[in-house]
């Protein structure tokens, strides 16, 4: 396999070759210290804040797509192919200010200044994607950005304002999109790259069957998908995680294919890659995906390292294994495929052998007659860890519960079926009195921790409030979400 020592992209204008990467070097660290970029701040090291804010550009199919990110806590050499643009690129025409900085001006969207940049970079990604959004959209956009001066209302005036100012087909990155395409499909080389001092390496595999290789021959490695927990790792914990492989850049984890009766898709697909299937074919969850993160971690974090990483207050697996979804695992050649819950076996464990890693899930589609909802409850309502969340699926046939699936994340120490509450409805007339008994039963499946985003007994009355809610709302409907 050809290899190379050093990782290769654009930043702003430039072109960047850098040998002996760290894998624990972030992009924040190398902006700051290396290339005196200080427009992009450091706030909270944990990819919350949104103050350390850039677009990083890919090729994905042929096209060229911008997205805002975390700079603190995506790694330097995760980059490699990418284009990096930060806040001092941004120029309007003969030298004034960008139409997304000019609008922030106007409406004195800036008060102490600190959190500004990451904020510009954020709605400017939004301004070249939706030139006139509305507010619904732009609080959306926003939500990976903290500002404690503000109150966010000029920085909403300004988003929508911006186009006052100028449109994206004026902006650089508009007008020099082909150009910037063509250097980056220049950069492409199909090698695996190898670079960093040999306790802190960074390995980016050349393709999904490199990686495989490369897992297997060193199942000690971390392994480096969308960084988003990673990344506190080592930010928040100084936890060592060389060798670690980097696989963000992976095209072949990257694909979504829609059957007619599931949905399968590479470990690397993000939140953000999977919206629009969410919105098309899962509209029922439509609600819970947009309260995953902000925009730049679903931007980031993916469906697969969410479940590899076996978090017991992870997002997602409560909805897919409400779903049904299974998980393929990889060693080498070897694949395997195992039900989504039997893949949790207990705090910090996983049914995955040394190199093994997950490659695909399937989803399977939602059929006629099943009700399917998820929900989460946290301290904060965007960009925040769930305290419970709850994914559930209830079959109807003829008024009756044919079958259901009812799981739950924070209630135990992995994602987990309830069983007692399912065999309490399953084969019940659907109504109000066997979801009773159904949330009595919960008791019986759960006992949960009291913790700093909980005490128990508010964990076990979230939990059977939201099998309620489940319930109210297929009933009442949208009057229902609406007072939610």
């Amino acid at each position: 396999m050809p290899q190379r020592d050093e990782i290769r992209f654009l930043l702003n204008d430039r072109e960047v070759a850098l040998a002996d990467v760290a894998a624990t070097r972030t992009l924040l660290d190398f902006l700051r210290l290396d290339r005196r970029l200080t427009g992009t701040k450091e706030g909270c090291a944990e990819g919350d804040c949104g103050a350390c804010t850039v677009l990083v550009g890919r090729l994905e199919s042929g096209a060229l797509r911008y997205e805002p990110v975390n700079a603190c806590i995506r790694f330097l050499a995760s980059v490699d192919g990418c284009h990096v643009v930060t806040v001092e690129h941004l120029r309007g025409e003969g030298g004034a200010l960008h139409p997304v900085q000019q609008a922030m001006v106007a409406e004195h969207g800036s008060q102490c200044g600190f959190c500004t940049p990451g904020i510009v970079m954020a709605l400017y990604a939004l301004w070249m994607k939706t030139p006139e959004p509305d507010e619904a959209q732009i609080e959306t956009a926003l939500q990976g950005n903290l500002c404690r001066c503000t109150g966010y209302a000029p920085i909403i005036r300004a988003a929508q304002s911006a186009a006052r100012y100028g449109t994206p087909a004026g902006d650089r990155l508009v007008q020099e999109r082909d150009r910037v395409a063509a250097r980056l499909a220049a950069l492409r080389d199909d090698t695996r790259v190898m670079t960093g001092p040999e306790e802190d390496r960074a390995i980016l595999p050349a393709d999904v069957d490199d990686f495989a290789e490369v897992y297997a021959d060193t199942p000690e490695a971390t392994v480096v998908a969308g960084a988003t927990d990673v990344g506190l790792w080592v930010t928040k914990f100084l936890r060592p995680i060389g060798p670690a492989i980097f696989i963000g850049h992976l095209d072949g984890l990257r694909r979504i294919e829609v059957n007619d009766s599931d949905i399968r898709i590479g470990a690397g697909v993000s939140y953000s890659d999977f919206a629009p299937v969410i919105d098309a074919h899962f509209p029922c969850l439509a609600d819970y995906w947009s309260r995953i993160a902000g925009w730049q971690v679903r931007n980031m974090g993916t469906i697969g390292g969410n479940i590899a990483n076996g978090s017991p207050i992870g997002d997602t697996p409560p909805a897919l294994i409400a779903l049904g979804a299974g998980v393929t695992l990889r060693h080498r050649g070897v694949r395997r495929t195992l039900p989504l819950e039997a893949f949790f076996v207990d705090y910090g464990k996983q049914d995955r052998a040394p190199g093994e890693f997950v490659e695909e899930i399937r989803i399977p589609r939602i059929a006629p007659g099943q009700i399917v909802a998820a929900y989460k409850v946290s301290k904060r309502r965007d960009e925040d860890i769930s305290s419970v969340a709850a994914g559930f699926s209830v079959t109807l046939q003829e008024g009756r519960i044919a079958a259901c699936r009812l799981a739950y994340g924070g209630m135990a120490a992995t994602p987990k079926r309830a069983s007692q509450a399912e065999a309490a409805l399953t084969g019940q007339p659907w109504g109000e009195a066997a979801i009773r008994a159904a949330m009595a039963a919960l008791s019986d499946d759960f006992t949960p921790l009291t913790d700093m985003r909980a005490s128990s007994a508010y964990r076990i009355r979230a939990a059977q409030n939201l099998l309620l809610r489940l319930y109210l709302e297929h009933e009442h409907g949208a009057a229902m979400r609406l007072r939610a």
